[in-house]
């Protein structure tokens, strides 16, 4: 029982941290600029993105080679994404992030 309890405590704990560190690395590139969690900006909200690739398996690769890309206008609107200069470690926690709000 205490075992089950601790397991789930660190579980919870670290969720908490992953959200922290997802929105901290979004900002460090400035991706809070044009997105925010529940508001459309220039682009989409982050809880729009999550909702679209939700139960999706391959989710996370495919935010991974949109956001390398720098998406053309059309999937989200018209205002192309800008290609980001982010490394594989820090994409890979904001995408984490964005996908479990």
């Amino acid at each position: 029982m205490y075992n089950t309890f601790l397991l789930m405590a660190l579980l919870a704990s670290s969720t908490v941290f992953a959200s922290v560190d997802g929105k901290d690395v979004a900002a460090k590139y400035n991706c809070l600029g044009c997105h925010s969690v529940d508001q459309k900006i220039v682009g989409p909200a982050y809880k729009d993105v999550a909702k679209r690739y939700k139960g999706q398996k391959d989710a996370e690769a495919m935010l991974m080679s949109e956001v390398r890309k720098g998406l053309p206008g059309g999937k989200w609107g018209a205002i192309p994404m800008p290609a980001q200069q982010i490394n594989d470690k820090d994409l890979r926690i904001i995408i984490r992030w964005v996908l479990a709000q």
